[in-house]
């Protein structure tokens, strides 16, 4: 048996958001490097060694932490229940949240050539986010092993 079409549709559109989090991070560092002050060592601890230690905080800690794993768990199921990632109007909610989020990034960074304080809290928010997302990509393969939640996802031959 295979999986029904909105449930294959969601599973691809939590490894798309996944996905797509990681690309516009990974040009926001690119972008952080021609722009911002302070050498390189300053701006691998903000941008990459600080970030790193969130995102994998923020994906270790609610899959290791029993109460947290069954909240965001239940917060995937439900997500899948209410539809997302299975409409057009779902898709693109999506990919104009990590749109908004690329766009207070790259501001953030702009903002301190031009005498803003340095971006290092946007960094590291962005990295606990994209570790939030890889934890409810690796939930969406674990939820399809629970008996219960596999016999509504799986299609039935007639």
């Amino acid at each position: 048996m295979s999986f029904i079409k909105p449930w294959r549709d969601f599973r691809r559109m939590q490894d798309v958001a996944l996905g797509a989090a990681v690309l516009i991070y990974a040009g926001a560092v690119v972008n952080a490097f021609r722009v911002l002050p302070g050498g390189v060592e300053l701006i691998v601890q903000r941008t990459l060694i600080w970030p790193g230690v969130f995102l994998l905080a923020s994906l270790a800690v609610p899959l290791a932490v029993p109460a947290l794993k069954r909240g965001l768990a239940r917060y995937v199921w439900m997500s899948f229940q209410a539809g997302f990632g299975q409409t057009a109007i779902s898709v693109l909610t999506g990919v104009g949240l990590l749109a908004a989020a690329a766009l207070f990034i790259y501001w953030q960074v702009w903002a301190v050539g031009h005498g803003g304080r340095y971006p290092a809290g946007v960094f590291s928010g962005y990295g606990a986010g994209i570790g939030i997302l890889a934890a409810q990509a690796v939930l969406v393969r674990a939820l399809e092993t629970v008996p219960e939640v596999r016999k509504q996802i799986e299609e039935r031959e007639p």
